[in-house]
């Protein structure tokens, strides 16, 4: 089957970011900026953490936005929602800071209009763990826009997260699909190269490389930009 749409990944394959300094960064601004409202730095980052975890363990019963507000709400009492226009805000001001916490590398942008010139549909696969707002911001840090992907997953829109199948199978399901016309192109071995296991061809983008397991990558097609952009070459060949 022809690969017709690329899938990629945003932070560490889009967006080069030491993802632990990035955490740092987020945190510590977001901290800053609803410690005014009385929450304490400590329990709002763990609250934080706790309302991740149940997105990445999220059925589908609900948005991960619905998920994340549970756990937040049983945790600080349903008036919380009165707070959300603070954390809105967060994203659209201080959050921008945390854009110092990130690389840039142009290719990025080049390869994605270069892709997309050549017919290929693009799909933002982030993780969606955060608000809209949040990932457009990032894109933007990565020198790209919204409108340079037919569809970007974020936490209003999602019912599941990576590395659950369910996440890569609800896109497949939006776009009309065929695991078998999609490329997957991400930096982390767990979250990303899954998408595999679906029937989906992977591409494992190694600058800012994630394998928390160690394990053996040596059978994924795999590179920098440069190699990803030869890769991609050769399925544009098969069309």
């Amino acid at each position: 089957m022809r690969t017709t749409t690329i899938l990629f990944d945003l932070d560490g394959t889009l967006l080069p970011m030491d993802q632990e300094r990035f955490v740092k960064a987020y945190f510590g601004l977001l901290a800053r900026k609803m410690a005014p409202f009385h929450y304490a730095p400590d329990r709002l980052l763990r609250v934080i953490m706790d309302g991740i975890g149940a997105m990445v363990q999220n059925d589908g019963a609900a948005t991960n936005e619905e998920i994340f507000w549970h756990t937040f709400c049983a945790a600080f009492g349903e008036q919380a929602k009165a707070d959300m226009p603070h954390f809105e805000a967060f994203y659209r001001n201080e959050f921008q800071q945390a854009k110092d916490a990130c690389g840039y590398d142009p290719r990025a942008a080049q390869a994605i209009h270069a892709f997309r010139a050549k017919g290929f549909r693009t799909v933002l696969a982030t993780n969606p763990l955060f608000p809209r707002v949040a990932t457009h911001s990032r894109i933007r840090w990565a020198g790209l826009d919204k409108q340079d992907f037919e569809l970007v997953t974020t936490y209003e829109n999602s019912r599941f997260c990576k590395p659950n199948l369910r996440y890569y199978q609800e896109i497949l399901d939006r776009l009309q699909l065929q695991p078998g016309e999609c490329l997957m192109v991400g930096n982390d071995v767990d979250e990303d190269m899954i998408a595999g296991q679906l029937g989906m061809r992977v591409f494992l983008l190694t600058d800012c490389l994630i394998n928390r397991h160690e394990q053996d990558i040596s059978g994924y097609p795999q590179g920098s930009f440069d190699a990803l952009t030869v890769y991609v070459q050769t399925l544009a060949a098969q069309k």
